[in-house]
């Protein structure tokens, strides 16, 4: 069976691999990648979902943010445009989601049940584009490569959780494209207005 090249899917599973293959690409191993990713997604799903009114904001103890800022507990780590706490553990670096460490494995697991049998491609093609830039450049450019090639789903509400069309020809275009090219490679077509979130 032919690779596809378009997969049916939400953006958080796109924004999790695109943010495996980025971290990998810029050093990191692939567990400690997964993590990243998994984390820089949920904080870019509460961050659109708070500008939508579906999350309210809740206020930290001074307990809490003490304990988080103790000398040698955790790192940050930039990704994407989010800063993403991490630690150290015995096993690699992971980062944490509610102070806890992510597990990779979880994040294989997630990825697998949302791409199915597409995920090698799309990594792949992921892979390719990452490559196609040093990795100077693709941490710059990152999350502006992630918005010309993430699916289009409707803007506000209506598209929380919807799925759009991951197009990976796009996302091998991109890789071959100058690095001026990008806006006109993927700007929407002629009448349309790209949508944001």
């Amino acid at each position: 069976m032919p690779a596809p090249n378009r997969i049916r899917i939400n953006r958080a599973p796109v924004m999790t691999l695109w943010t495996e293959v980025v971290a990998r690409r810029l050093g990191f191993d692939e567990d400690e990648a997964l993590t990243l990713g998994r984390v820089v997604t949920g904080l870019n799903a509460y961050a659109k979902g708070k500008s939508l009114g579906l999350y309210e904001p809740q206020p930290e103890s001074l307990r809490e943010q003490r304990k988080r800022a103790a000398p040698g507990a955790a790192i940050t780590v930039s990704l994407l445009n989010r800063l993403v706490p991490a630690v150290k553990t015995p096993q690699g670096l992971r980062a944490l989601s509610h102070d806890k460490p992510v597990s990779p494995e979880s994040v294989r697991r997630y990825l697998q049940s949302k791409f199915g049998d597409a995920l090698g491609s799309a990594e792949a093609a992921m892979m390719e584009l990452a490559a196609s830039l040093t990795p100077e450049a693709l941490a710059a450019r990152a999350y502006e490569l992630y918005e010309a090639f993430r699916p289009r789903i409707p803007s506000g509400v209506r598209g929380w959780g919807a799925a759009g069309d991951l197009d990976l020809t796009l996302i091998r275009r991109l890789a071959e494209a100058p690095a001026g090219a990008l806006r006109e490679r993927a700007a929407p077509a002629a009448g349309r207005r790209p949508r944001r979130g």
